[in-house]
């Protein structure tokens, strides 16, 4: 018999000054929903966690609306349409957009939900949301567009093994760059010079970061792909070329320690006097480019010259584990929970 119930997280706290945690998130269910005319419902197959879903539960990060208590967490999924009243979005077809945390979805295909049909479709269909969804559209347009790595160039990535970062060293290597990462084990420092292109890795749990920094970027930095903010963006100001790219994509290191006292920049002042520069972005303002990043990506997984990185927990009673794994640092590449079987 086919499932009448569609199981939700929804917010229960909000983590004010505090990390996530568990009891934050209470288990709810609904009805599946019916389509209404120019809807569509999609059963979920992979959710999509990021560090941004803190802010979410907070003040909606400054670009949604504030989550109220009780209401369905926010997130990106990649699913099945199972029932359409909708023209474009047909049933059977494989989507990616907005869809929250819960089993089924229902949409009406309008900007807000920013839902895309998956076209470049690789085997799992997880990679919708990885390599081939936002989190690899940040990191092609990021050091593309902004980074503008060139030949003979020292890039540095920190957060290298999670999500963005697991596809930079990659990116970079196309154009022939030198890449160093930096992660928070040994394990994951092993992962990026042994599976993700990293021409070298740094431990921040347990090396001196400066010391290691001007060890194995002795020319300098030309492009820093930053996912982490705080001392290790610092650092690595102190050590960038004139002329430097800095990419800030994300603060993990800030989202909580820095929400109230921001981390001090005592090396800011290198921006202005080695005119580098330094740029944040949001990756939806690429939208009319986003096949432009799904072509050639996918190309490069087919050719072998591009390989991901995913970390899947299957199930989807463990939604809130799977956020909280990402400020703990658990994670190997992006994480994902598998939701309902992958027809693929």
């Amino acid at each position: 018999m086919p499932p009448t119930k569609n199981r939700q997280w929804l917010l229960a706290e909000r983590p004010i000054d505090r990390p996530v945690k568990l009891t934050d998130f209470k288990l709810g269910e609904s009805p599946i929903p019916e389509p209404k005319d120019g809807e569509f419902v999609i059963r979920v197959i992979y959710s999509s966690l990021a560090p941004v879903m803190r802010f979410y539960m907070l003040d909606g990060a400054g670009i949604e609306k504030p989550l109220e208590i009780g209401e369905v967490m926010r997130g990106r999924g990649v699913g099945q349409i199972v029932a359409s009243r909708n023209s474009i979005f047909k049933e059977g077809e494989i989507v990616q957009g907005k869809m929250g945390w819960q089993e089924y979805a229902v949409s009406d295909g309008s900007p807000y939900w920013m839902m895309y049909k998956v076209h470049q479709r690789l085997v799992p269909v997880s990679t919708a949301l990885g390599i081939l969804g936002m989190t690899g559209f940040t990191a092609y347009f990021g050091l593309f567009d902004i980074g503008k790595p060139k030949p003979t160039d020292t890039v540095l990535v920190s957060g290298a093994a999670g999500g963005v970062g697991s596809s930079v060293a990659q990116l970079a290597k196309t154009v022939g760059c030198y890449v160093v990462g930096i992660a928070g084990s040994d394990e994951k420092c092993k992962l990026l010079t042994e599976k993700l292109g990293y021409d070298a890795a740094i431990n921040y749990k347990t090396e001196d970061i400066p010391a290691r920094m001007d060890a194995l970027c002795p020319k300098g930095i030309d492009v820093f792909f930053d996912n982490v903010g705080g001392p290790i963006l610092d650092a690595a100001l102190a050590r960038i070329n004139k002329y430097a790219r800095v990419v800030s994509c994300g603060g993990i290191s800030q989202y909580i320690a820095g929400s109230n006292e921001p981390y001090p920049l005592k090396n800011a002042y290198k921006i202005g006097r080695l005119n580098a520069l330094l740029q944040g972005f949001l990756i939806y303002d690429y939208e009319p480019r986003f096949a432009e990043a799904e072509v050639a990506m996918a190309q490069w997984v087919k050719e072998g010259k591009l390989t991901y990185q995913e970390d899947v927990l299957d199930g989807f009673e463990r939604m809130p584990e799977a956020l909280i794994r990402l400020y703990e640092g658990k994670n190997r590449g992006k994480q994902l929970v598998r939701v309902s079987k992958d027809p693929f």
